[in-house]
């Protein structure tokens, strides 16, 4: 930390705790191709949102973002997120250049190489698309497979390798976090 002042960070609320409305990016996209005298409130509304996130996310100093594989892609209010943020930003933008950004993500089953859910992980690849490809950020990637083994009883007998892929994602979080740290 430079001078001692706190890294400003950027993380989306959790969904759920303050969700973007789900008309918010159709309006903001609409908004587009209207006059401004045919702006409605609920225009301007989505409009001021989508500036606000962008605002935000462009302002860190760096970004953690934990978004969980959610029935194999991203939960929608995180694709709202997105959403809004790329209306503002534009597809091209680099909103994150250079911006150190780690991505904790967890899958319950295993989506790796050789196992028989591979490929169906459609988060991880979108989210290093946009955060690395399209907003240029300096992206660690932490992940962890397995989280349902000892939890449901059809995947007991993945418990150890669950435990396994739990600690080295462990140690990758906190690697990411003291790099975050002292940068």
């Amino acid at each position: 930390m430079e001078g001692g002042s706190p890294r400003r960070l950027c993380h989306p609320p959790p969904p759920g705790t303050d969700p973007i409305p789900a008309d918010a990016w159709p309006l903001a996209t609409l908004s587009r191709f209207l006059p401004e005298d045919q702006l409605t409130p609920e225009h301007r509304d989505a409009l001021a949102l989508a500036d606000e996130l962008a605002a935000e996310l462009q302002a860190a100093d760096a970004v953690l973002l934990a978004v969980p594989l959610y029935n194999y892609g991203v939960s929608q209010h995180f694709k709202a997120w997105v959403d809004m943020i790329v209306h503002t930003t534009g597809n091209a933008g680099p909103a994150l250049k250079d911006v150190p950004t780690v991505l904790v993500t967890a899958r319950g089953g295993g989506y790796g190489p050789g196992t028989p859910r591979e490929g169906w992980d459609h988060s991880t690849p979108f989210l290093r698309r946009v955060l690395a490809d399209m907003w240029q950020a300096d992206l660690t990637v932490v992940e962890r497979d397995l989280t349902l083994a000892g939890v449901k009883p059809e995947m007991n007998q993945f418990r150890e390798l669950g435990e396994d892929f739990h600690a080295r994602a462990k140690e990758a979080a906190q690697k990411a976090g003291h790099a975050l740290a002292t940068r």
